[in-house]
């Protein structure tokens, strides 16, 4: 059985997720036959395995239980769950990091992984009028840490279908509205991200109760995460996800192509360039 703690500075959830593998293939245990006692599916314990989700500390006592690891995951389950981001949303993020496609539906902000510094604050700052300066320094520097992922020339895939609203609505100023278009603009043109507006004239669509990340795993079943004001929920449900990957699809259907989307993004970072120097 496991015997010492994880060193909680080298990927504490992925080690743990490892050494779940190990004790639950000791004990001769489908991952389907450990998920039964925990009320979880197959896939959900695989999920675990493999370090895209988060391992709490109930199913950690009752691991231990049942695979007579000497409370090995009880005690190393807190190391596994600290994050720097918020609670609704760190299962996602930590996810995120581990995808090789992400697929994303923003109504209303440009998605994270796409947000520039400036952009970033002026977020935190309309979530948070009241709070210190240090708390919103550290939320930026959580998401501008997001986007570091994107340093890789070619994985996570990136996939972004934008509301129109997402572009006509100004954040801050119109200068950090057009670096913001720009960014954006940029990583489509070095082939970085694909991009697609969806324009208001195409009406109702898919996806009108609000945003959506689909995110796709290697060794791992996808995720779907649905975001609301302060919550978020991570569907694993095939059901759930088949039903969140055609809504999608539908959006990447009815939005603009990306020649057109580029074409309509560059256009109106220029006219907050224009608009910002008269």
């Amino acid at each position: 059985m496991p015997g010492k703690n994880l060193d909680p500075s080298s990927s504490p959830r992925a080690l743990l997720g490892a050494e779940l593998r190990v004790a639950r293939e000791r004990a001769g245990k489908s991952q389907t036959e450990l998920g039964e006692p925990l009320f979880v599916s197959g896939s959900f314990i695989g999920q675990l395995e493999a370090g895209t989700r988060r391992m709490h500390i109930d199913f950690a006592r009752q691991i231990d239980e049942i695979l007579g690891t000497d409370g090995f995951f009880t005690r190393n389950c807190g190391a596994a769950a600290k994050s720097k981001y918020p609670d609704h949303f760190a299962a996602a993020a930590e996810a995120e990091a581990l995808a090789t496609a992400i697929r994303e539906y923003a109504p209303l902000l440009i998605p994270g992984l796409l947000q520039t510094e400036a952009y970033a604050r002026e977020v935190f700052h309309a979530y948070q009028p009241t709070a210190p300066q240090e708390a919103i320094d550290q939320l930026t520097e959580a998401r501008l840490a997001r986007a570091s992922l994107l340093a890789d020339p070619t994985t996570p895939l990136l996939w972004c279908v934008l509301d129109e609203a997402v572009l006509r609505r100004e954040v801050g100023s119109g200068a950090v509205m057009a670096k913001a278009l720009r960014r954006i603009a940029a990583l489509v043109r070095a082939r970085r991200a694909i991009v697609q507006v969806l324009p208001f004239s195409e009406g109702a669509h898919a996806a009108l109760e609000g945003p959506l990340k689909l995110m796709s795993f290697e060794d791992a079943p996808p995720l779907a995460y649905v975001q609301g004001m302060g919550t978020g929920q991570l569907f694993d449900d095939p059901a759930t996800v088949t039903r969140h990957t055609l809504a999608y699809d539908l959006l990447t259907a009815n939005a603009l192509s990306p020649r057109k989307s580029l074409a309509l993004i560059e256009s109106v970072a220029e006219d907050y360039e224009h608009d910002q120097h008269a």
